[in-house]
């Protein structure tokens, strides 16, 4: 590699019988050793490297003996690529965090892979019944003993008995790390799963037991965690004697969540916001509140929705995230929850193979997530639900011609029979859902067309044969950037995409990254293969990693 004009030296390097290393493809290599720090000299006017010998810094001295340093960058760990403090309050060596996607895609297996490799995962509670959450809770404290987990809890507008219920359990059951999700605006039982517990230890200092990661793409939502617990909820909870005054007044001293995830253009609940313009925004307001409440601990911001290669990971962590979250591409991973079609099917996809169709858990609100559309016709069948629902009042409104393409096509069966199956459901989960819808028809309605919508998830990840053109895949452009990023690869097959080796590689190519930016910010210029950062087997990445 032919050197740049450089103004001056950074210092003076001396052998002590050490040879530079020169050439591209050895340059690389020890580049590419991140624990090590390197020196760059100026050796016959190419760039050379050294990892030993002895340097003098001092820049404008002309005289010394030996090479001239023109760069330098220190050895560089992987923990230090996030923020030092949440890797320490919460036991973690790196800082990834493996997200919750609902119906336990985000498995058991998945979460218990990541807690035992020094990684945080979030089972994905969401949508299963509080039995199938307290079993799942059961096997994980059982596989990972002192390891971290937690648990997702998601905004249920429609079944707001279901969040309750889910908020008892982890209380009953000690789950200490929540990852809240899809909040439109802060419930009574977040604030209650936050503030339970809360006393001051002897020293006076005010610890709060129950953790909160909120992921919001709004400023308004962030504004609300990051702030503390609203009064008007600590109140309720002092009048049904769930807290104490005491512990309402020390609640008014802390965030409702410590940590507030920016998640940006995502698969599932998504706003499709730009992360380069979210996560600066979500940091100001962040930097804002810590000043305005003056909390004893730092607010802290991770980054979420395409982060799926190593250039995602560093940018982010250029501008300030203190952790990762990933979940699109953990889907497509052997330990995830789904089925193996659905794998594969995700390992075909292109980042512009994505759309937005509604949502079953807010169906009526119109709101949508971010799914699959190659290869399904969920998001097209959706949508034409969501039409349907916004044009008629009830079942009985919709035109024969409508209802005959339902029953054939959408559901397979009478709607009658679709409305009896949906009443037992209920029965068991809710049953003030058949009240209202009886008292409803519209409601009933939306509970019919919201069954289709739910089922869809349950049959991709059971991989259901007979209903692959139903399949709800939730899916970002994530997925499309990990796909070519990994072709080539050992990656490049669903059947080797393990969690730990996909979050290591991308942590780091994103160490790997960071360093070259290190070294460029100094005036290199790296030739455009060095910034092609393949992903390689654990062993291998390993010895890159730590000095042998």
């Amino acid at each position: 590699m032919k050197t740049r004009a450089i103004s001056s030296a950074l210092g003076w390097w001396s052998s002590n019988g050490v040879s530079p290393i020169t050439g591209e493809t050895a340059l690389q290599q020890v580049l590419f050793q991140l624990a090590r720090p390197v020196y760059i000299l100026r050796h016959k006017g190419e760039y050379a490297a050294v990892v030993s010998g002895s340097v003098t810094l001092g820049a404008g001295q002309t005289t010394q003996p030996g090479l001239p340093v023109v760069a330098y960058a220190p050895g560089i760990s992987l923990t230090q690529l996030g923020d030092a403090d949440f890797l320490k309050e919460y036991n973690l060596e790196y800082p990834y965090i493996a997200g919750a996607m609902a119906h336990g895609i985000t498995s058991v297996e998945m979460v218990g892979e990541m807690g035992r490799n020094g990684m945080l995962g979030f089972f994905g509670a969401a949508g299963l019944a509080p039995e199938v959450v307290d079993t799942a809770i059961t096997r994980l404290s059982k596989t990972l003993g002192t390891h971290p987990y937690g648990c997702n809890l998601i905004h249920s507008p429609n079944e707001p008995r279901l969040e309750e219920a889910i908020v008892a359990l982890y209380l009953r059951r000690g789950v200490r790390l929540v990852s809240a999700s899809a909040y439109l605006g802060v419930t009574l039982p977040v604030v209650r799963y936050r503030v339970h517990g809360i006393h001051r230890d002897v020293s006076g200092k005010i610890i709060t037991p129950n953790h909160i990661f909120a992921k919001v793409s709004r400023v308004e939502v962030a504004r609300q965690f990051f702030s503390p617990p609203p009064e008007r909820f600590l109140r309720q909870l002092v009048d049904i004697q769930e807290i104490t005054e005491e512990q309402a007044e020390l609640a008014s001293h802390i965030p409702l969540a410590q940590n507030v995830t920016a998640e940006a253009d995502s698969g599932g609940h998504t706003d499709n916001r730009p992360a380069l313009a979210l996560i600066p925004t979500i940091l100001a307001l962040r930097n804002q509140l810590q000043e305005q409440y003056g909390y004893a601990r730092q607010l802290r911001v991770g980054a979420a929705g395409g982060i799926a290669t190593p250039a995602s990971a560093a940018a982010a962590f250029s501008m300030g995230a203190a952790y990762l979250v990933t979940g699109s591409i953990n889907q497509a991973c052997v330990e995830s929850g789904s089925s193996d079609v659905v794998r594969q099917m995700l390992a075909e996809t292109q980042q512009a193979d994505v759309v937005m169709a509604p949502a079953a858990d807010m169906f009526e609100m119109g709101i949508r997530v971010q799914v699959l559309k190659r290869g399904t016709m969920f998001a097209m069948r959706g949508a034409k639900l969501y039409e349907l629902y916004r044009n008629y009042e009830s079942l009985d409104d919709i035109p024969q011609t409508e209802r005959k393409s339902l029953e054939e096509k959408f559901f397979r069966q009478p709607l009658d029979v679709v409305w009896e199956q949906t009443r037992q459901y209920f029965l068991q989960r809710d049953a003030s859902q058949i009240g209202r819808a009886e008292r409803d028809p519209k409601y009933k309605m939306a509970l019919v067309f919201r069954s289709y919508l739910g089922q869809a998830s349950h049959w991709a990840n059971r991989g259901e044969p007979s209903r692959k053109i139903d399949y709800q895949i939730w899916c970002g452009p994530a997925m499309g950037a990990f796909n070519e990023w990994v072709r080539g690869s050992f990656l490049e097959q669903p059947e080797n995409r393990r969690v730990v080796a996909v979050a290591l590689n991308i942590l780091y190519g994103a160490g790997v990254i960071h360093r070259l930016n290190t070294l460029r910010t100094q005036g290199m210029q790296f030739p455009a293969s060095f910034w092609n950062i393949s992903p390689v087997p654990e062993s291998e990445l390993k010895q890159q990693i730590s000095i042998q």
